[in-house]
C-alpha cells in the first residue's frame, strides 16, 4: 500500500515539483471554511466530512466564517462548464473565468482547482470544480469527497497524482495513503514555514515525515 517513490526525499520533492521544473509547496494559513454547491444534503455532509477530516489530519482548523472573504474554500459540482457562467459575481472572483471555461471544454476536464494565496504564500482561499462526467459519476460520493479534500489541503504539483491516486482501498474501504497522510501532517508542522519555493524543503518534509 506504501508507495517507496513517495517516502523518499526525491519522491517528497515530485510531489511539489510541476511541469515546469519550478518547485511550489503552499499550505493554509487560515482555518478553511468550505461550501460547496450543486448536491443533495447528503452529498453535501459527505464532502464537509472529508474535508474535516483532513484538516483534522493535518491539525489545521475549520472555521464558520472567513472575515475577508466569507467562504474560502468553494466546491462545484456541475453537469457542463458553462453552468459556470451564471454564477453570480464568479468572474470577479476569477477574472479569467470566461477564457478559464473555453480552455476546460477544449480540453474535455472534469476537474480544475484555482488557489488564492496571501502576503505570505499560504493558501488563503480555493475553488475547486468539478464536471460530473461519465468518469466522476461513476466514483462514489466519499472517494471523490476524499480526493478532492486531500488534493486541496496543500498546493502539490500539478503532476503530482496524474499516475496515481492518493488514496487506496484496504478491506473495500478507501482510504488515505499512509504516505500521503503522513506527508500532510508534516507539511502542517508549526515550525515549517506555510510556503517555499526551495526544493530543499522537500527533506524538511520528510525527516517530519519518518518520525510520524
Amino acid at each position: 500500500m506504501t508507495d517507496p517513490v513517495s517516502t523518499t526525499p526525491e519522491g517528497v520533492a515530485a510531489l511539489f515539483t510541476r511541469a515546469d521544473g519550478t518547485f511550489a509547496f503552499a499550505r493554509w494559513g487560515r482555518p478553511l471554511v468550505p461550501v460547496v454547491f450543486g448536491v443533495e444534503d447528503e452529498t453535501l455532509s459527505v464532502v464537509k466530512g472529508a474535508i474535516e477530516a483532513v484538516v483534522t489530519l493535518a491539525n489545521h482548523k475549520m472555521a464558520e466564517t472567513d472575515p475577508e472573504l466569507g467562504a474560502n474554500l468553494m466546491v462545484f459540482f456541475l453537469r457542463d462548464w458553462d453552468e459556470l457562467s451564471g454564477v453570480p459575481d464568479l468572474d470577479r472572483l476569477i477574472p479569467d473565468l470566461a477564457p478559464l471555461l473555453g480552455r476546460l471544454k477544449a480540453a474535455d476536464a472534469n476537474q480544475y482547482r484555482i488557489f488564492r494565496f496571501d502576503e505570505t504564500g499560504a493558501i488563503k482561499a480555493a475553488f475547486v470544480f468539478l464536471r460530473m462526467d461519465a468518469h466522476l459519476s461513476a466514483v462514489s460520493a466519499d472517494t471523490l469527497a476524499l480526493s478532492q479534500a486531500v488534493q486541496t489541503i496543500l498546493l502539490w504539483s500539478d503532476r503530482a497524482f496524474t499516475d496515481r491516486s492518493p488514496l487506496a482501498v484496504a478491506d473495500g474501504h478507501t482510504i488515505l495513503r499512509p504516505e500521503i497522510g503522513a506527508l500532510i501532517r508534516a507539511a502542517y508542522d508549526p515550525l515549517l514555514p506555510v510556503a517555499a519555493a526551495d526544493p530543499s524543503h522537500a527533506l524538511r518534509l520528510f525527516a517530519r515525515m519518518s518520525v510520524q
